[in-house]
């Protein structure tokens, strides 16, 4: 099968998009933004500039993200999509315990992959 066939372009430009914005307001004062930055150890707000580098990264991950879920829906292998899901939020979690990540650091940035995660399926489902 092909990376192409199938899939729901505009579900995956809206499943990432949509991440992104969830992203924006998951770290955001409003949700678990002061928590985040006092389990990293940042100040909110205090970047002389806005961090575009990491954005444009951001958004290339999403969309990649986003296009593998597409992928595994055309192909009835959703529950593939998933088991991927936690496996590299295994990896994520043992590499953030090695830097001393602490808990809550980690709970925040795993719970908003599990949210946009659940954003790129219904994108798809949607369109």
């Amino acid at each position: 099968m092909e990376l192409t066939t199938g899939v729901s372009w505009i579900g995956v430009i809206v499943g990432a998009v949509a991440a992104f914005i969830v992203g924006w307001l998951w770290y955001s004062p409003m949700l678990f933004g002061k928590k985040w930055a006092d389990a990293h150890g940042v100040e909110m707000g205090s970047a002389p500039s806005m961090p575009v580098q990491a954005m444009v990264a951001q958004l290339v991950g999403l969309f990649l993200v986003s296009w593998f879920v597409g992928v595994t829906a055309v192909s009835g292998a959703l529950a593939t999509a998933i088991l991927a899901l936690i496996g590299f939020g295994a990896l994520y979690d043992s590499g953030a315990m090695f830097a001393k990540t602490p808990a809550a650091g980690r709970g925040i940035n795993l719970g908003y992959w599990i949210v946009a995660f659940v954003v790129m399926v219904i994108s798809q489902a949607i369109f």
